[in-house]
């Protein structure tokens, strides 16, 4: 994702908090991040889910781009439940 800058949603820092990750680890891993799923009627920002890896650990990002600025702004972080996610952490599973 090509971001000016890189911003933080409260919620996103909390739960990077919860989760013992760093902005460093976030920023690092969406460099190699995959899209996912796009929500193009987000709002105030379309935004993605993507799927990305800090330290061996697979993370899914929600980020939403505010195209007049540029900046990427984080709206959640979270390591993906197994139970939910394929083993390739791309595909919901179905219930």
């Amino acid at each position: 994702m090509n971001c000016a800058r890189i911003r933080y949603s409260r919620h996103a820092f909390e739960r990077m908090f919860e989760r013992g990750l760093s902005p460093d680890m976030v920023e690092q891993a969406m460099v190699t991040a995959e899209p996912i799923i796009e929500y193009p009627d987000d709002r105030p920002f379309p935004s993605m889910l993507l799927l990305a890896f800090a330290k061996q650990i697979p993370l899914h990002l929600v980020v939403a781009h505010d195209s007049t600025t540029k900046d990427c702004i984080v709206v959640t972080v979270y390591i993906p439940d197994r139970n939910l996610w394929s083993d390739d952490y791309k595909t919901r599973r179905t219930q």
